[in-house]
């Protein structure tokens, strides 16, 4: 029997599942474990419980035979890839080779001045405890200590893969802070810098082709191919660093008005092109801790796109939009309007804001910066700086900009 899924209960340990592919198997029967990688590690276990499946629910059973879909128990050293297999037969079956992660972030603990009023579950240890039980089940994933006790270092195999363990954790009344997302870089036997590359192929309506190729040009893609579909449409074939596809779907779809289609996968590794920027457009924040209030926000509507509403809480380092500009705008949304015994016409006229743009998770961990954090609770997400002191942001950005000269 190969194992093609793990599923882990506190109780039992590790569960294997999988089909039976030859003969049969029973609760206490000696058998052996066969490791995926090589075949040369060979164990001998018991299998102590056995469970088939009727719908979602798992039913003890005593024996099972061949085309049954099973779980067992009572192996702690168990991996999806390895076999369970007869201890006078030992064939192990080949099992596809599971990919390396190609995208890191870093879970920390939220440290804002709204951190805890919104999460049961805060501490680094709640944390650290959630993302090494998630190791159990997920085979793609991998966990790292960092000097930070109060941060870890999470890689998986793209940001739809971290997004979904985001959910879930928040979901589960987790509330911690995410940094942007970093593709994971290795070195050739030379010492040269190698980076992840994938291969996306873009399916757009003609008029739009043009403006893909030249965003897509402009991450350090490389066109290979262009065509038409059977409906019509222009299918570009590009060949992409992972990293130029980070925050490139919210765009794509604004260009493309949805109409455009993505698909990519992954093409292994080759030499690192260049820096590029992610983000071109700059930040509106907040340098005051309180409520915004409809005032506040009507005189900065003009700044740039909002992504608070009146009643929101902010704070100081708190990212409130997107600036219409390059560079950082701070902003004070709490700002009310000042009582006088003047009365005029027109001038107590009810302000009208432009609807704020509300984020998904997805759409929040493509915004981000290199430089700001993304704040997780199970009733929201806050974009926010890094560094929250207006001051010692401004030092910081003074210091790295004479390290780049």
């Amino acid at each position: 029997m190969l194992i093609s899924t793990i599923d882990y209960n506190e109780y039992v340990g590790r569960i294997g599942i999988g089909k039976i592919d030859r003969g049969s198997i029973r609760v206490n029967q000696d058998a052996l474990l066969v490791n995926h990688h090589d075949g040369s590690k060979k164990e001998k276990v018991r299998i102590t419980k056995l469970y088939e499946f009727d719908g979602l629910k798992k039913v003890p059973v005593q024996s099972a035979s061949i085309g049954s879909i099973i779980a067992l128990s009572g192996i702690d050293d168990l991996h999806i890839g390895d076999t369970v297999c007869a201890v006078d037969e030992p064939d192990p079956i080949p099992f596809q080779k599971i990919e390396e992660p190609t995208i890191s972030m870093n879970f920390c603990v939220n440290d804002s001045p709204l951190a805890g009023q919104e999460g049961k579950y805060v501490t680094s240890r709640h944390i650290r405890d959630r993302l090494y039980r998630e190791l159990n089940t997920d085979v793609s994933l991998r966990v790292e200590d960092t000097q930070d006790t109060d941060t870890f270092k999470v890689s998986g195999r793209g940001e739809l893969h971290l997004s979904v363990l985001i959910e879930t954790m928040r979901r589960e009344g987790y509330e911690f802070a995410v940094s942007k997302a970093e593709v994971i870089y290795r070195t050739d036997e030379r010492g040269k810098k190698l980076e992840p590359m994938e291969v996306a192929y873009v399916d757009v309506p003609d008029e739009f082709s043009g403006t893909v190729i030249q965003k897509l040009s402009l991450r350090k893609g490389e066109l290979q191919g262009m065509g038409k579909t059977s409906d019509g449409r222009t299918r570009l074939e590009f060949a992409i660093p992972s990293r130029g596809l980070i925050g490139f779907r919210n765009d794509f779809m604004t260009d493309t008005k949805g109409t455009g289609i993505i698909n990519t996968i992954f093409d292994g590794y080759a030499p690192y092109k260049g820096d590029l920027a992610y983000r071109q457009q700059g930040s509106l924040i907040s340098f005051e801790t309180g409520v915004a209030v409809a005032y506040g926000l009507f005189n900065a509507q003009d700044r740039g796109t909002l992504f608070v509403e009146p009643g929101d809480k902010v704070y100081s380092g708190m990212v409130i939009g997107q600036s219409g500009k390059s560079e950082d705008i701070e902003l004070n949304v709490c700002k009310t309007k000042h009582l006088t015994n003047t009365r005029s016409s027109g001038a107590d006229e009810a302000l009208k804001l432009v609807p704020a743009r509300k984020l998904s998770l997805e759409q929040a961990i493509e915004y981000i910066d290199t430089d700001e954090l993304l704040e997780i609770t199970p009733q929201s997400f806050r974009i926010r700086k890094k560094i929250l002191d207006p001051l010692l942001r401004k030092r910081s950005q003074i210091s790295k900009k004479d390290r780049q000269g």
